[in-house]
């Protein structure tokens, strides 16, 4: 039975629910103001694209009841067309899904298990996020693109800052930043230059013994090709519609 693990949306979801927890008591002179600063650039950088493909490979630790930590390995990968278009494929040894959301429907389709729900959404992808994630208990992968130092991310939770220095993360320079809020260590490889993307991101969960990591490589893509279509699900022959189940138990009065 596995007791600690990060699971394969933790790069999309962890870090920005734990970035928007209650405040909490910072001392000031473990955090440095430039790397927090250059988190706000780097989020108001992505919210400013309009169109991007972005593949992260990820590598995610299970803990066992005797220690053993097991690693399993994914590949997801986001295009968006902001504001209303997104399309996230997921593969990897545990599971495979598709997300798919046109700015009028959103469809999660089970590829191995042949199922596949179809719900009316909102007309933004910032609306879609909190709808799917409050009414139905469903968590997009790599949502953090979309929430990283927006008024739903706030970063007051983080009690420690440092910038680590100079690092390269496949080929690419960028600068390595450490950060420390309660219950997770996470450190991000920030790419040098007029575009600061997220090239890496690894999270470490701190209230587990075995310390799991969660670890994502992300490869960037700021023109991507597509076409409406590749937005709308086409269900294929052998593939069955269900019904999403509300998650009442998650709302909020």
């Amino acid at each position: 039975m596995m007791t600690g693990k990060i699971g394969y949306t933790a790069g999309a979801v962890v870090l920005a629910t734990l970035l928007s927890a209650p405040l909490a008591a910072q001392d000031k002179s473990d955090i440095d103001p430039d790397a927090m600063k250059v988190l706000d650039q780097m989020g108001a950088y992505l919210r400013a694209l309009k169109s991007f493909q972005v593949q992260a490979e990820i590598t995610t630790e299970d803990v066992l009841e005797d220690g053993q930590k097991l690693q399993y390995g994914s590949t997801t990968t986001l295009m968006a067309q902001l504001p209303s278009k997104m399309r996230v494929s997921i593969e990897g040894e545990q599971k495979s899904r598709l997300f798919l959301y046109d700015g009028k429907l959103f469809t999660l389709f089970a590829r191995r298990m042949g199922y596949y729900a179809t719900v009316p959404a909102p007309d933004t992808i910032g609306k879609l996020i909190q709808t799917i994630r409050d009414k139905y208990d469903v968590e997009i992968p790599l949502v953090d693109l979309f929430l990283w130092g927006g008024p739903n991310a706030s970063t007051k939770e983080i009690t420690a800052a440092v910038d680590v220095g100079r690092g390269s993360v496949e080929g690419v320079t960028c600068e390595h930043y450490a950060f420390r809020q309660p219950g997770l260590d996470w450190q991000v490889w920030i790419q040098l230059g007029d575009h600061p993307l997220p090239r890496k991101l690894v999270l470490t969960t701190t209230t587990d013994e075995a310390r799991p990591q969660h670890i994502s490589v992300l490869t960037w893509n700021l023109a991507p090709s597509y076409s409406d279509e590749a937005f709308v699900f086409d269900p294929p022959p052998d593939a069955h519609k269900i019904v999403f189940a509300a998650d009442t138990a998650s709302r909020r009065p």
